[in-house]
């Protein structure tokens, strides 16, 4: 049954959501259509650089992404502090990068609004600022983008886009860590992609990058992604974030999983690997279990099993899906 989105999300419970998106039937987003002979490769840049254009008005931290044939993923966390410490004037400039200023607005801005203007321009403001950190938003923002400009190019009307974004509640480290390895790994699962570092247009790609070159290309438009503090750990408000792994833990541990999973073209398991699992007290079997391609329903939130509750009575559940994969993974 359908849900509605404020059911779904609950930012006292977790900033984290892993969100996936898919095109209508046999439509593509990118790649090469094998039953018209089309190539859509460069609509990869399209999302590129619209995540890029993002995640800087909205306060949406990226912290993985892969744009594959007809589907897309992302993880975000959703900084609500931010944004409500944003000045009205910021607010403001921040949205009419994405739209068209109001007239009350403008009046306000150029200093001859009257004080009731003034007020109801404050108040539309403060609309804009609430946006500003919806994931509903973000999401509206970028895939209106996207199926408006395919249309265009494919010179037809209609659904570009299978349903509504799919969102997941990632409710503790260990559940950030599983989704963003298993974003990053989506072309390796499908075969497009020999290592990690070699699949285009993913985050993995990215910080691999930025990690060899100790940064960008000048000419390449990449989006932000969430930092790591002097390059060794991702930024954190709390231990109970990703401050206990370093950037070439989480590199190695997207290796090893994958080379676990599609173990005819990789080998082995590293055995590096095996330190970031044990001091994060996961199940190695459970983990590779959970990484796995499957075609089930994708659960509401990921946890632990104290979280998973605590998310369900914040949303009104009874109960959430995924309890079993929660104890496994402790």
């Amino acid at each position: 049954m359908t849900q509605s989105r404020a059911s779904q999300i609950s930012l006292d419970d977790t900033p984290y959501y892993h969100c996936i998106c898919r095109c209508v039937r046999r439509a593509f987003l990118c790649g090469r259509d094998h039953y018209s002979g089309q190539d859509y490769e460069h609509r990869r840049q399209w999302v590129v650089d619209r995540l890029a254009l993002l995640v800087e008005v909205f306060a949406v931290d990226l912290c993985a992404y892969a744009v594959m044939s007809n589907h897309y993923h992302l993880v975000l966390k959703i900084d609500r502090q931010s944004a409500l410490s944003w000045s009205p004037e910021e607010v403001a400039a921040r949205w009419m990068r994405l739209f068209s200023c109001q007239p009350l607005v403008a009046r306000w801005q150029a200093n001859v609004a009257d004080t009731a203007e003034t007020l109801r321009a404050l108040e539309i403001v403060d609309s804009w600022r609430a946006r500003l950190f919806d994931l509903g938003w973000f999401m509206k923002c970028l895939n209106e983008h996207l199926a408006r400009r395919a249309n265009e190019e494919d010179q037809c009307a209609g659904r570009f886009w299978e349903s509504r974004y799919k969102s997941q509640a990632l409710l503790d480290e260990k559940s950030l860590l599983r989704c963003m390895a298993y974003v990053d790994l989506n072309p390796v699962r499908a075969g497009l992609a020999e290592t990690p570092e070699a699949s285009d247009y993913t985050s993995v790609q990215q910080r691999s990058e930025m990690l060899r070159q100790n940064g960008p290309e000048e000419d390449t438009i990449t989006p932000q992604l969430l930092p790591f503090v002097d390059e060794h750990t991702i930024e954190a408000e709390d231990e109970e974030t990703l401050s206990r792994v370093r950037l070439l833990d989480y590199l190695e541990l997207v290796d090893a999983t994958g080379r676990a999973i599609v173990a005819g073209k990789r080998g082995v398991i590293a055995g590096d690997a095996a330190g970031v699992l044990e001091r994060l007290n996961i199940d190695q079997r459970a983990w590779l279990r959970h990484m796995a391609p499957r075609k089930c329903r994708i659960p509401l939130a990921l946890g632990s099993l104290v979280r998973l509750q605590a998310f369900a009575a914040s949303t009104g559940r009874c109960w959430v899906s995924g309890q079993r994969f929660a104890c496994a993974l402790g």
